[in-house]
């Protein structure tokens, strides 16, 4: 039986034994005041405030993480969404009250959320951090009780978030279990009220079918291969910056990072030069080697990075041209920030997601011909557009099937705490952030009242009369 640190007194509790005193403990959270859980939010703000060295160092000693990347990334963007989640939460909390059909008058209705219960909240290692911090705000602002799991192959993070909960939290209400694939089928186990799963398809299939066996609901936001599409019309210095931006933040191990990009024939060239001259600017400004750049993260462990390059090996193998990039370095876990023109669709790089610092590019003739190309895969997490031409914004949004989308830009979405973010059949179920995400923790209880003596349908009950055929024909015909 699995075990787990808590508390500052080193107290030891199976996982089972966590889990029983959560569940005593979410009783007594659903009766607190909504200040209550405000407080906790903010505390967290102030925690992270005060910590931002201490998370700047994890995430470099998990992945050699620029700090500028970790103050946007993982520190801004929590606060973002908390600080947010603090302006609405009394509003979000509050019972809604909704009209009444004519066929109920006399009675009014509402709808009020109430919490869960005990929540497991199982991070990835890509934003190890933020991936952990955004779903508990919205598990605390809900009023659960949540275990979180952080990814083993990120132990300084998971280190910090468990120092955090120690110092922020009691371990009935929120606390870290650590360990790897064991612990976390160990937790899948149990009847969570709800889970909150970031990572890949394959692995969300798995929580999935434990979650099925105590009929637990989940949030499970996965990946896919996501497009960026470039039509004639694009400002292309612009479209390049944002999609090398976009592919390059956390050395493309972003699951909303743009995974290949089909642009018109007609400015493919131009394009690559753009991106290679934009990459340049970023990461080689002053032209030293990618490899020494401080803007540039690193592959998260050994396996991951040699997946990675097994798809470049692949792709070349297959005769694919590398318009520029192509650098690795294994001592490093380096991969340079690569380009490669027309893979061919059955090569692996054009079959998985990518999830590291390689770019296909393709070519389209006509929009048609680029929406049936991206159809061909899994609906994807993201969809960018790039386009100054109305119409074929248009015609793009309407016809690609994508979790979330971005018009002239790539990823920001995801830091737009009034906009649900999740994914779309393969790459995920549920909505995130914001007031979606309070509700996914939430259950939305609806309620009716009536006037004690009176209902609007006491005159159709019992015995079915044929006064009480003609009231129901004419319920059927008016209201």
């Amino acid at each position: 039986m699995v075990s787990v640190s808590s508390a500052p007194a080193a107290t030891q509790l199976s996982i089972p034994e966590l889990f029983a005193r959560q569940q005593g403990r979410a009783g007594a959270l659903r009766r607190e005041a909504v200040s209550s859980r405000a407080a906790r939010l903010r505390r967290l703000d102030t925690w992270l405030t005060d910590n931002r060295e201490a998370i700047q160092q994890a995430l470099y000693t998990d992945f050699r993480k620029p700090a500028v990347e970790t103050d946007v990334t993982e520190i801004w963007s929590s606060q973002t969404e908390l600080r947010h989640t603090l302006r609405h939460l009394e509003k979000w909390a509050a019972p809604r009250r909704v009209g009444t059909p004519l066929a109920l008058v006399g009675t009014n209705g509402w709808v009020q959320a109430e919490p869960k219960g005990v929540t497991l909240i199982i991070a990835p290692w890509n934003y190890p951090f933020y991936l952990a911090i955004d779903p508990l705000i919205s598990a605390l602002a809900a009023g659960n009780t949540a275990i979180i799991k952080p990814s083993e192959m990120t132990p300084a993070v998971a280190e910090l978030l468990a120092r955090m909960c120690r110092e922020l939290f009691e371990e009935a209400e929120v606390t870290v279990v650590q360990g790897d694939k064991d612990v976390a089928t160990e937790l899948l186990k149990l009847p969570f009220d709800h889970i909150f799963f970031t990572g890949s398809p394959q692995v969300g299939k798995i929580v999935m079918r434990a979650a099925a066996e105590h009929l637990t609901s989940v949030t499970l936001e996965l990946g896919g291969k996501s497009p960026a599409v470039v039509d004639q019309t694009a400002d292309l210095r612009d479209t390049a910056e944002k999609i090398i931006w976009g592919k390059g933040v956390n050395a493309g191990q972003t699951c909303v990072a743009p995974d290949y990009v089909l642009v018109h024939e007609a400015v493919r060239d131009e394009l690559v030069a753009e991106m290679k001259a934009a990459t340049q600017r970023f990461y080689s400004p002053q032209g030293q080697p990618i490899s020494e750049s401080d803007s540039y993260a690193r592959l998260v462990n050994d396996h991951h990075f040699g997946r990675v390059a097994g798809l470049l090996d692949d792709a070349c193998e297959q005769g694919t041209q590398v318009a520029f990039g192509g650098t690795i370095d294994a001592g490093q876990r380096f991969i340079e920030p690569t380009v490669l023109l027309d893979p061919p669709a059955d090569s692996r790089i054009m079959q998985e997601e990518i999830f590291g610092p390689l770019l296909p590019v393709l070519t389209f003739s006509s929009l048609s011909a680029a929406v049936d190309a991206v159809n061909e895969h899994p609906k994807p997490l993201a969809l960018y557009v790039f386009t100054q031409d109305k119409e074929n914004q248009r015609y793009l949004l309407q016809n690609i099937p994508a979790g979330g989308a971005c018009v002239n830009e790539t990823i920001l979405h995801l830091a737009h705490p009034e906009l649900p973010f999740g994914g779309f059949g393969n790459s995920g179920i549920g909505r995130c952030h914001g007031h979606a995400g309070f509700l996914a923790f939430s259950n939305e209880k609806s309620v009716l009242r009536q006037r004690v003596g009176l209902t609007a349908l006491k005159p159709l009950y019992p015995p079915y009369t044929d006064s009480v055929k003609k009231m129901v024909n004419l319920l059927l015909r008016w209201l």
